[in-house]
């Protein structure tokens, strides 16, 4: 069973999550992308919480500006220190104490980022991470500076930092947000996106969009265009690169937004890396192969790796 609650966090943000099982037991945490929501991981949290698949406390929260979560207006307030802030006080409070650890945090796309930077800075939060689709600073940096047809895979995120995103994208009841879930062959619909999935996604973004927007404008990492160096003009130093716990890595490998090559170098950032490629697979794959996608985590979950 899901439950529902907001979280209050210290630092006066407040978080709408979604989780299931036991308080005390082991910690699952789950964080979504975009133009997603909490609700695309129920599958794993009612899986991973039953006793036998390990019993966990599942939890998945809405990132701040999605759902019901806290929605300052600021672009600066979307910056990654704050949502990883966000996270690592969840942390605390699931764990049922400061500096407890998960035993895996699991992400997604925009999700995945936040992820890739607390396992950075705060690795003794987390024993083990799973990143699922979402690009490594350091390779997506290198690609987007050096690789047009990442340019151009990812020349969406200059839309979405437009001051008029957010109406162009509720127009015609959300016509350009359905597109993202097209599949890679073309304009074909993806067949998850049932009736009742378009309830839940037209639910979360009524709430608005200005923070998954936001988060776009906040972030330097998009391709570079006339007058807005972007990537081109930024470098990260090593350090703030590396990950040292043990890091499992799903790609699928129909991303259109995110090819494999993405995935080429990621040894020199993560000590202790696992890479699974999943073919006739898209971006979408949380909500296509869910039961592969828990198999490939319970897996990783009860190895040494």
């Amino acid at each position: 069973m899901i439950e529902t609650f907001l979280q209050p966090l210290p630092h006066g943000i407040s978080l709408s999550c979604r989780a299931a099982g036991e308080r005390g037991r082991p910690v699952l945490m789950f964080l979504h992308g975009f133009p997603e929501a909490a609700f695309v991981w129920d599958f794993m949290l009612a899986h991973f919480a039953r006793p036998e698949n390990g019993g966990y406390r599942c939890v998945a929260p809405n990132l701040r500006g999605f759902e019901h979560s806290d929605a300052p207006f600021e672009v600066s307030a979307y910056r990654p220190k704050h949502l990883v802030q966000d996270i690592a006080a969840l942390i605390a409070l699931e764990t049922l104490q400061p500096g407890g650890q998960l035993a895996c945090l699991v992400a997604h796309d925009w999700g995945g980022a936040v992820a890739w930077s607390l396992a950075n800075q705060l690795p003794h939060l987390i024993v083990k991470l799973a990143i699922v689709n979402s690009p490594h600073p350091g390779t997506f940096l290198r690609e987007l500076k050096s690789n047009p047809a990442q340019q151009a895979a990812s020349a969406y995120m200059n839309f979405l930092i437009r001051p008029d995103a957010e109406q162009l994208l509720a127009q015609d009841d959300y016509r350009r947000l359905w597109q993202f879930f097209s599949s890679a062959k073309g304009d074909q619909p993806a067949l998850w996106l049932t009736d009742e999935v378009k309830s839940q996604y037209r639910a979360v973004w009524a709430a608005g969009l200005h923070g998954g927007c936001n988060l776009y404008r906040a972030s330097p990492l998009r391709p570079p265009r006339p007058g807005d160096p972007a990537a081109a003009a930024l470098d990260l130093p090593h350090s703030m690169l590396t990950v040292s716990v043990p890091t499992l890595v799903v790609w699928a490998l129909d991303d259109i937004a995110l090819p494999p090559v993405l995935t080429l170098g990621l040894d020199a950032y993560v000590t202790h890396l696992t890479l699974h490629t999943v073919p006739a697979a898209s971006h979408w794959i949380v909500h296509e192969q869910p039961e592969l996608l828990a198999d490939l985590l319970q897996q990783y979950l009860l190895s040494n790796k």
